[in-house]
């Protein structure tokens, strides 16, 4: 293999090419190359830009939820408060009512009870004065059918009219 030592002339010329490309580089390709780097730049910027706003915005909107979903229980206590204080008021007023209802039917039963107790005691003595009628009109007719009985019996009536 055989070394092949540069010249001057070939260094010059690879020298004179390389320069001619930088410049035509230069001129085409560094400017846009650059400038879309910048625009990837920017936009990478932006984009982290708009990230912190959304990542802000989300901590913001997560906050207010967090308020809302605070309100919401507190509400919700407050309504399942009234809703068992309406219960028990109910309950307590319908205890109420048929309390008062059960002592007016205990009532109106104890004077229906009483009524009838005076009601068959009249009907007891109804019967009873009926009975005595009938027993004292049979004794009588028994006694007054004889006639010796009858003038005993007008004898111990007067006897007992002049005691008395």
């Amino acid at each position: 293999m055989e070394l092949v030592t540069p010249t001057i002339g070939l260094v010059f010329w690879t020298a004179v090419a390389f320069v001619c490309l930088l410049i035509l580089l230069k001129k085409f390709a560094w400017k846009p190359i650059l400038s879309a780097i910048h625009e990837r730049e920017q936009s990478i910027d932006e984009a982290l830009n708009k990230a912190e706003l959304a990542k802000h915005e989300m901590a913001r909107l997560t906050a207010q939820n967090e308020e809302l979903m605070k309100e919401a229980r507190a509400e919700r206590d407050h309504i399942l408060k009234e809703a068992k204080a309406l219960k028990d008021s109910i309950v307590h007023e319908a205890k109420t009512q048929a309390h008062n209802e059960g002592a007016k039917l205990i009532e109106k039963a104890k004077i229906e009870i009483e009524n009838q107790k005076k009601a068959a005691l009249a009907e007891l003595k109804s019967q009873v004065s009926t009975l005595s009628l009938e027993i004292a009109e049979r004794v009588l007719r028994g006694q007054l059918e004889d006639k010796a009985k009858q003038q005993d019996l007008v004898a111990n009536l007067l006897k007992d009219v002049e005691l008395n």
